[in-house]
């Protein structure tokens, strides 16, 4: 019997140390809970000058260089789409004194005009005669249809040189201001010896017009001849009023400057 309870009490200890096994989980659990506050602890305790510098290069690493004129566009949102400048507009304007010169010009192109008008009349072909002052100058238009050519011609026919001699006077008022002469033709082509296509012939009729001016007394300095053919037609080429108003030879007094 007291062997028997000599070995129960011998067994007693180990019983008692298996059931305080929890200890252990207890302790690692205080363990993690004091590593935790002190990591805590550590992030409270911030150093501003450290934080200062590493916000610093936070920003320039995620905030690359704006180019000129996109900050702007950060601060407004809108759209990133870089936009080339257009070309600044350029208002022409005129000084009071170049203002006074072109209303004077303007003055003496309609006076012109009238003068024009007036000795077209006088000839009877007020008709073949059409004047305009526009922003080149003042443009006659003289038909050569039955007045200045006869057709495929280049010589000047009677009645259009008594035209030629009652301009030459007023074209001559204007001594300082240029002439230019431009023969016009329909789109038909012609063929023939003297004048193989419309170019030639609105040139022959220009340089006529020409020398019969220079042989009224008009300075050569002042005159050029220019053929254009069938490429500024004044009407429809479909038609056969339309192909006479092409046939003509247009006067022009440019404006002073031009």
């Amino acid at each position: 019997m007291a062997a028997r309870g000599g070995r129960r009490r011998r067994s007693a200890p180990h019983e008692e140390h298996a059931d305080e096994r929890w200890l252990l989980t207890y302790a690692d659990l205080i363990t993690l809970l004091m590593a935790l506050f002190m990591v805590l602890f550590s992030m409270s305790v911030v150093n501003k000058s450290k934080m200062e510098q590493l916000k610093a290069s936070l920003h320039n690493a995620f905030s690359p260089h704006i180019l000129p004129g996109g900050q702007s566009i950060k601060e407004t949102g809108a759209d990133a789409t870089v936009k080339t400048p257009m070309p600044e507009m350029r208002v022409r304007t005129m000084t009071p004194t170049a203002a006074a010169a072109a209303k004077a010009d303007d003055r003496e192109l309609h006076q012109l005009k009238s003068e024009v008008d007036s000795q077209a009349k006088k000839s009877g072909v007020q008709g073949k005669v059409k004047t305009r002052v526009t922003e080149r100058g003042l443009v006659i238009d003289i038909l050569t249809d039955n007045l200045l050519f006869q057709s495929g011609q280049a010589r000047i026919e009677p009645a259009g040189m008594a035209l030629l001699d009652h301009l030459a006077p007023v074209l001559a008022k204007q001594a300082s201001r240029r002439i230019d002469v431009e023969g016009h033709t329909d789109s038909r082509p012609i063929h023939g010896a003297a004048y193989p296509s419309n170019w030639e012939l609105s040139t022959a009729r220009a340089s006529a017009v020409v020398r019969a001016l220079i042989a009224m007394n008009l300075s050569p300095d002042r005159l050029t001849a220019t053929g254009r053919a069938y490429l500024d037609p004044s009407g429809s080429n479909a038609t056969e009023q339309g192909r006479a108003r092409n046939r003509r030879v247009q006067i022009v007094l440019p404006r002073r400057g031009a």
